[in-house]
């Protein structure tokens, strides 16, 4: 056991120097007292001068942040009982000006009584707020690229197995062509080729719309009335919503606005009430209401239908991949919510869906006023 009884270490000058120089603070705990030494250099990280400190033990504790307070406290007694042969904790530190510093705390236990109690420990207070600032940074910039390659890893994968789909088709019909004995037989591969080209123009005109979003062109943003933007969907869509008998509420408020890419907000607009129609239920006429809820440009817009409604037990997880069809019906692409939420998180947005089956679907999308485009 220690049992150390030297001259205090910060009387050396030498010390003292040194100390002073690398900026780093020095603490000194008494059991005994319960009192605590800290030096200039631990004072000054937290803006306070020599004199605005005591030495008691609650000048540092009660400033630790109340997240970080559970592992200071545990991590200091884990060294006086032993657990840790030295006590190390990173926590934040309230600042004279009321913002938080970062702190690399260590310390050691140098005497002990003849029970083995401990009777001092000396420790360091070191700044690590700017070494905090790029490792928060850093780990942003790799969020960023981890969701950028698992989108790349996303978009290969569509190409490869789509492009290899088609071609492996066009050659198969190709060799049925060659091998035909007749005429007829001619004529129906040629009809199989008119198919599958235009399947493959199908396929070609989506993985465009995804380089689109994925590159983030057109994401110019501007004020938007977003009750103005739904009525010109509807206008668009008038053929197929009284082909379906649909009827479409648009509850937004005349003075709803939105900082957001005019072209964005239309094509999820869009793609959210033609989803609402074509997977509409047999037994009734679809009905869609819109509604919103806005506040200093925040927008909250909810998309509202009475149609198949999705098992969300069974494809929850999946209901915004790409190519991901949760119905039987035959030009389901599986594409659109894939689209409308990319296009959302382009300026910081989210997009979130409550579904019944036979009772119908509510997707609700949120725009913040502090957008942030992601590259």
């Amino acid at each position: 056991m220690e049992n150390i009884k030297t001259n205090n270490p910060l009387n050396d000058e030498k010390w003292k120097f040194a100390l002073k120089n690398s900026g780093i603070g020095v603490w000194d705990w008494n059991s005994k007292t319960n009192e605590v030494f800290y030096s200039k250099e631990s004072k000054k990280i937290i803006g306070f001068k020599d004199d605005e400190i005591s030495s008691d033990t609650s000048e540092w504790d009660d400033r630790v942040h109340p997240e970080d307070r559970h592992d200071y406290f545990e991590d200091f007694e884990n060294h006086i009982n032993g657990t840790n042969a030295e006590y190390v904790n990173v926590h934040r530190i309230l600042h004279k000006d009321n913002s938080y510093r970062w702190i690399l705390d260590k310390g050691k236990i140098i005497e002990r009584d003849t029970a083995g109690n401990p009777l001092r420990i000396i420790g360091t207070h070191t700044d690590i707020t700017k070494q905090k600032a790029s490792e928060f940074s850093l780990k942003s910039s790799i969020d960023v690229i981890t969701v950028q390659n698992n989108r790349l890893k996303s978009f290969a994968h569509i190409v490869s197995h789509n492009l290899k789909q088609h071609a492996g088709n066009f050659e198969s019909i190709l060799k049925f062509h060659e091998d035909a004995d007749s005429e007829v037989e001619k004529q129906e591969m040629f009809r199989h080729l008119r198919t599958i080209s235009k399947s493959l123009t199908k396929t070609l005109s989506s993985l465009s719309k995804i380089v689109t979003i994925q590159s983030k062109k057109n994401t110019i943003d501007s004020k938007i009335r977003v009750g103005n933007e739904v009525n010109l969907v509807i206008e668009e869509l008038t053929f197929i919503i009284s082909e379906s008998s649909t009827t479409i509420y648009n509850n937004v408020r005349h003075n709803c606005n939105v900082h957001f890419s005019s072209a964005y907000l239309h094509s999820i607009l869009q793609n959210l009430i033609t989803n609402a129609i074509k997977y509409k239920h047999p037994d009734r006429n679809p009905i869609i209401t819109i509604d919103s809820v806005c506040v200093d440009d925040n927008i909250e817009l909810t998309l509202t239908d009475n149609g198949k409604g999705i098992d969300l037990e069974k494809f929850g997880k999946d209901i915004f991949g790409l190519y991901k069809t949760f119905h039987t019906n035959e030009d389901a692409e599986g594409v659109g919510l894939y689209l409308v939420k990319n296009q959302l998180e382009a300026f910081g947005g989210t997009i979130t869906v409550d579904s019944k089956i036979d009772v119908g679907t509510s997707f609700k999308i949120v725009i913040p006023s502090n957008k942030k485009i992601l590259l």
